[in-house]
């Protein structure tokens, strides 16, 4: 029997963008039936051991989703031989993740919005400085992102 897939999703301090990515994949690959592990982390080391930014846990919340049992985390070194797939939710994340990527590891990494079409290249949006409006746009990006990589993970 394969492995199951596992997915590791980061932005910079593992509050707001990740870890609502990460509760969207766990949304859609339980109502899909689809075994997949999935964390998330951040660059930076800023919110280490913190729960989820309140504003996204509500637009989780409203969407079925529970996250406010997470906690934040940094990426570790071997995380990049851990997980199956690194995705990161800006540019400067992914930039980060592969500076400090060591030699031989086998993550495959990507943007969240590379696994949808017409999105490619492009940041999900950071709602950390804005309102709570700016979370919902965040939820829906993460959600197409979820989709894309859950159809990429199940072939």
């Amino acid at each position: 029997m394969p492995a199951t897939p596992s997915v590791l999703f980061v932005c910079l301090g593992n509050i707001c963008r990740s870890p609502l990515a990460e509760g969207a994949l766990r949304d859609l690959a339980a109502r899909s039936g689809v075994a997949v592990a999935v964390d998330s982390a951040g660059t930076g080391d800023w919110h280490v051991g913190d729960p989820p930014d309140t504003r996204a846990q509500r637009v989780a919340r409203r969407h079925g989703v529970e996250i406010g049992g997470l906690r934040g985390r940094q990426v570790a070194v071997g995380d990049f031989l851990r997980f199956d797939h690194i995705v990161a939710l800006d540019r400067q994340n992914l930039a980060d993740l592969r500076k400090v990527a060591p030699a031989g590891a086998t993550a495959r990494l990507s943007l969240l919005l590379d696994h949808v079409p017409g999105r490619e290249g492009q940041a999900v949006a950071d709602p950390y400085y804005g309102d709570e409006a700016g979370f919902d746009v965040t939820w829906a990006e993460v959600r197409l992102g979820a989709e894309g990589l859950l159809r990429l993970i199940t072939g």
